[in-house]
This record gives structure tokens, sequence and C-alpha cells, in this order.
């Protein structure tokens, strides 16, 4: 994989990030191309690089990018709100498509965990994107938050994100909080975190209740239908604590044809590591998905292999 190093603007802020090439890449081509999205205090040099490894093997080109506020991007530390994460993947869409190797008409989009939702709201909206895949993800923040935490905290929270609007409003800032405060890590994704994601830089910062908020008001569900005729792959760990697998069967539901569902014999993160069986068993299914979608006429993207 050919790694080249980006920047573009969303909303006035530089966003930092890497566009990805395919080692037999030759000047002149137009591939098609994905970019795969991180989900909550993700970062391009974890998951979306590891997918763009594989994608680029496949012929894609893909471009990984960090959201506002993370990382080396430019944007205010701690301040996450969904509708600005799904506009920094709108900006992104619109860079890549100005980029040379890459066919502007064949883009497709992946999105993991909360990053699974953003990509369900752009391509709902947008319809620059050819080919879309949410994994282990929620789709109705409200119900989400509502189904994790026991009820008395579950009322708590939603006087706290109450106050906080207060705050806002009488001092300008939405107070800080930890960063799992109301995003609580199952042992198993806790375990996982702790051994491969901790140690990135920037990882786990606080973040203001104000993000409590934005996932509440989330709801992709009520307008996944608006992606058809263009498909949808869904795909979910069977065994998923943090996100219940039906967050994946609702969304499932809700949307229209072309649609696929695929279930992962996994938990949440457990099973992502390059080599791991069930990340290549994902990553062969979700290949087969878009090189149906994306790749008709184009005869470099190759079908790949990897059992």
């Amino acid at each position: 994989m050919i790694e080249k190093k980006i920047s573009f603007y969303s909303e006035g802020f530089k966003l930092d990030g890497s566009l990805y090439f395919p080692e037999d890449f030759q000047p002149g081509e137009k591939r098609p191309a994905i970019i795969p999205n991180s989900g909550y205090q993700g970062f391009n040099e974890f998951y979306p690089k590891m997918f763009a490894k594989q994608l680029t093997k496949a012929g894609y080109v893909c471009l990984g990018f960090d959201y506002r506020g993370f990382a080396d991007s430019e944007g205010d530390r701690g301040h996450v709100i969904l509708k600005e994460q799904v506009e920094d993947i709108n900006n992104a869409i619109t860079f890549l498509q100005q980029q040379d190797g890459v066919d502007p008409e064949r883009i497709g989009l992946i999105g993991w965990g909360m990053g699974a939702s953003n990509v369900i709201d752009v391509t709902a909206h947008n319809k620059k994107v050819s080919a879309v895949a949410a994994l282990n993800g929620f789709y109705y923040g409200a119900r989400w938050l509502k189904a994790i935490h026991p009820y008395k905290d579950w009322v708590n929270i939603l006087e706290s994100v109450e106050e906080d609007k207060v705050n806002k409003v009488m001092t300008g800032e939405s107070h800080l909080a930890d960063t799992f405060i109301h995003y609580p890590l199952d042992p198993a994704t806790e375990d996982y975190v702790e051994k491969e994601l901790a140690q990135i830089k920037g990882f786990g910062e606080q973040t203001r209740l104000e993000f409590s908020n934005s996932i509440i008001e989330m709801n992709v569900e009520k307008y996944v239908k608006d992606i058809s005729p263009r498909p949808v792959f869904i795909g979910h760990g069977k065994d998923n604590l943090l996100h219940p697998y039906e967050e994946a069967t609702a969304l499932y539901e809700a949307a229209e044809t072309p649609k696929t569902l695929y279930t992962v014999d996994g938990k949440h993160n457990d099973f992502m590591y390059s080599e791991h069986e069930e990340f290549q068993k994902l990553m062969t299914h979700l290949l087969a998905f878009f090189n149906e979608h994306l790749s008709e006429k184009n005869e470099e993207v190759k079908e790949l292999n990897f059992n």
C-alpha cells in the first residue's frame, strides 16, 4: 500500500488524513474509492488504515482522515457532535472526488462503531455515494443509550444533558466529562481498548456533555430508506454487548432493497485484528459487496480471496 499524507478543510477546520493507493496503481488510472470512517475516539491510524490495507490490495483507492478535534486535525478538543462528523465525511467525499486517480462516480463509504450511523446519514442525503457499509453501529441514539443503562441512570443522563444545555446558554461552554461517562464499555471492549487503543496519542480525552445530547438526537432509521436504490451493507457482531445486535436488525428492517445483513461471529472489536479469521471473513463479504456495486466497469479491481 502506498500512503500519501493529505489535508482538506471542513467548515474552516483543517483535517489531517492519508490517501492510500494500491501498489500497482499507475498514473492516469481512475479507480473506485472508499472512505473508511472511525467510530467514537477513533483515529485514521487505526481502523481506517486497517481497512485501507485490505481494500488497496483489491485495487481500491482509500481516504482515511481524523474528524475535527481528533489527532492532528484542527478543532476544539472534547467537542464531539455527530452532525459535525457527518459534515466532515461529506467534505472528505468532495476532496476525494477532486483527486487524480479517483473515479468520482464510484465512491463508497464504510463506517465503524459510532461512525456507522454517520455514513448512513451521509449516504441518505448525499447522492455522490454509490454504496455504503455500516459496521457494529447503533442507529437510534436515545433507544441505544436507554437500553445499555439502568433506568435510574438513564433519567440522570437526561437531567444532566438538560442542565448542560442551560449552562451552555448561560456561559457559552458545555461541561467536560470523563470520556466514557455516558458511553460505558462492556468488559470485552474495555479490555481491547486498554490493550490496543489507549496508547494512541490523543485517545481517551475528555468530551463535553453536548456529545450525549448529540447521540440522543440521532436517529438514522428515519431516513435509511432514502439510500435506495443504492445498496447498504449492515455488518454486526452477534454477541456485541456495547452496541446490541438488535440495532443492526432494526436498521435492516427500516432499509429498502438492495440491502445485506451480515452477522459476525464475534462481539464488538474482539475480532478487529488484520489476521483474525472473523475479520478476514468480514473483508471477504465487504469486498464482494463493493466489487458488485462499485467495480463493474473497472478491470483493475480484483476479487481478493482472504482464505
